[in-house]
C-alpha cells in the first residue's frame, strides 16, 4: 500500500491542484462523532458557531478565487443520518465559497456502480483514496496510475449526471 499522506500534506493538495478537485463522498457519518464538539452543539440545538470551518472555508474561497473548481457528490440516505443532516446544515456555507456540492440518493441505480470509498480526484490525473480506521481519518493514498483515474472519472461523470444541486435536494425534502 503506498504511504498515507495526512495533515499538512493532505491539505496542500487543495493548493497544488491547477484546475478541478473533485470529490464522492459514500460514507453516513465522518469521525468520532461523540468527539466533534460542533456536532454535538449543534445535535444539543445550539449554535455551533464557525470557527472550526472557518480554515476550510478560507482556503477554498483563496484557491476558487484563482479560477480552479471543487466540486463534490454526497450520497445521502433516506432520511439522512444526523451526520449528514449536519452536513446540509453547512453545505450553504461551503456554496457560498464556491464549491458545487451535489447529493445522490443512496437507493438510486446509479450507485451501485460507483466505488465503495471516498475519493478526491485532482485535475483528472491523481486520485486521493481516503482512509479510514473505523471512523477515524487517517489521510490519503494517491495513485496517478491510468486503470485508477479512469475509474475516478467514470464515476465522477456518472454521480454528477445524477445528483441533485443543493436547492433541488432540499427541494424533494420538503414534500
Amino acid at each position: 500500500m503506498p504511504p498515507i499522506l495526512s495533515g499538512e500534506d493532505f491539505t496542500d493538495l487543495f493548493r497544488r491542484y491547477r484546475h478541478t478537485a473533485w470529490r464522492l463522498e459514500t460514507r453516513s457519518h465522518y469521525g468520532k462523532l461523540n468527539e466533534d464538539q460542533p456536532f454535538q452543539d449543534w445535535l444539543a440545538g445550539k449554535d455551533p458557531g464557525l470557527e472550526w470551518f472557518k480554515p476550510w472555508l478560507r482556503m477554498v474561497r483563496e484557491e476558487l478565487a484563482t479560477g480552479k473548481r471543487m466540486e463534490r457528490v454526497r450520497l445521502i440516505d433516506d432520511p439522512p443520518s444526523d451526520y449528514l443532516r449536519w452536513e446540509l446544515w453547512g453545505t450553504p456555507y461551503n456554496l457560498g465559497v464556491g464549491e458545487d456540492i451535489r447529493y445522490l440518493p443512496r437507493d438510486h441505480p446509479i450507485v451501485a456502480e460507483l466505488p465503495d470509498h471516498d475519493f478526491w480526484v485532482f485535475d483528472s490525473r491523481t486520485v486521493a483514496r481516503l482512509e479510514f480506521d473505523g471512523d477515524r481519518f487517517l489521510g490519503a493514498t494517491l495513485s496517478e496510475e491510468a486503470e485508477h483515474v479512469l475509474a475516478a472519472l467514470q464515476a465522477r461523470d456518472a454521480a454528477w449526471h445524477h445528483a441533485l444541486t443543493f436547492t433541488e435536494y432540499m427541494a424533494t425534502r420538503a414534500r
